[in-house]
């Protein structure tokens, strides 16, 4: 129970031992030398302008201030926290990468928005595999807490948009602002294995997994898809590859409505020898609902077994004292400035 309080704290309390050590130093003999340190020309000027102003500064400044100036100095190199209750959170100790495909073949307009006919969605020709991804995937990770998500996105290359987090909602809101663009216009599936494969490689076995979605083939980047997927089995890691795309769509032409397969640079037969080599599981994907019952049967292949993490908030304050001894600094400024002021014109 007592662990459970909210309480202040310091970082490096032994830096408040320092406290007593101007006086320490006034203590200490001065140290003659023959000859002095620094040769000025206009001495003889600045000595006698000191003597002026020094009475009296010594009765506008009090010693007091000048001592809690130090203190709030290392009161704040102290850094003093705020410790929290003690709050639960769910734990699973999986680690999710995402790798998602923002080639420019993404703009296709062949899904559909969740929860609406295509009837309805007739007139509305906006909506792309990538707001599908957004929406789909975006539910995905609501379901998931309690795993580490990361989010890589690839195209020309790939790049690491998001590391592997707790933080659900920064990782699904970095998903939800991508553009097509951010990484190119072509599919580097191969580059996408091998960063996931640096960002899982380190972290406990049998808990590496990458969902990997792609609606074309492999035509950029440095890795060869079939090489990174067996560095990846080699490491233990399980990759589910999803091949997204409508096979059939109608497209108004000259001579009226034609049937054409948006999907047929999709490298079916890749997408599946990544899966086969690492364990993991194909889907195939044509419309928005088929994406969402992947994921769903994701959520049963991978299920969460959640533990409870216990944490403490903590709110760093050391801005608090620093903020105080820069003010009380400014201030003995400005009356050092009036004080001598003064004493020049007198």
């Amino acid at each position: 129970m007592q662990e459970s309080r909210q309480m202040l704290e310091f970082a490096w309390p032994w830096l408040l031992l320092a406290l007593p050590l101007p006086l320490l130093m006034r203590w200490l003999p001065a140290r003659e030398t023959a000859e002095p340190a620094l040769k000025v020309p206009f001495f003889n000027a600045l000595q006698s302008l000191g003597i002026k102003t020094a009475n009296r500064s010594r009765k506008g400044f009090s010693r007091l201030t000048l001592w809690l100036l130090w203190a709030l100095c290392l009161l704040a190199a102290a850094d003093p926290r705020w410790v929290g209750e003690a709050q639960s959170m769910p734990y699973s100790g999986r680690d999710l990468m995402l790798a998602v495909d923002i080639s420019v073949s993404m703009l296709e307009v062949d899904m559909v928005p969740p929860g609406v006919t295509s009837m309805q969605f007739q007139n509305n020709r906006n909506y792309t595999r990538l707001h599908a991804v957004k929406d789909v995937v975006g539910d995905f990770m609501q379901r998931r807490r309690g795993d580490r998500l990361g989010l890589i996105l690839f195209a020309d290359s790939a790049y690491l948009q998001a590391p592997l987090s707790h933080d659900i909602v920064t990782v699904n809101q970095l998903l939800q602002e991508t553009e097509i663009g951010f990484a190119g216009r072509m599919t580097a599936i191969g580059d996408a294995i091998g960063l996931a494969i640096k960002q899982l490689k380190g972290n406990p076995a049998n808990s590496r997994r990458l969902i990997l979605m792609s609606d074309g083939e492999n035509n950029a980047g440095r890795l060869l898809p079939e090489e990174a997927a067996q560095k990846a089995a080699e490491l233990g890691i399980v990759i589910y590859t999803i091949a997204f795309g409508a096979e059939e769509i109608i497209v108004q032409g000259r001579r009226g409505p034609r049937r054409i397969n948006p999907s047929k640079d999709i490298d079916v037969r890749t997408l599946q020898q990544i899966a086969e080599l690492t364990g993991g599981q194909y889907f195939r994907a044509r419309s928005t609902q088929e994406l969402q019952d992947i994921h769903r049967q994701l959520d049963l292949l991978e299920p969460l077994e959640v533990d409870t993490l216990t944490v403490r908030p903590i709110t760093s304050l050391f801005y608090w004292p620093l903020a105080l001894a820069l003010i009380l600094s400014a201030l003995m400024t400005l009356v050092y400035l009036w004080q001598s002021r003064g004493a020049s014109h007198a």
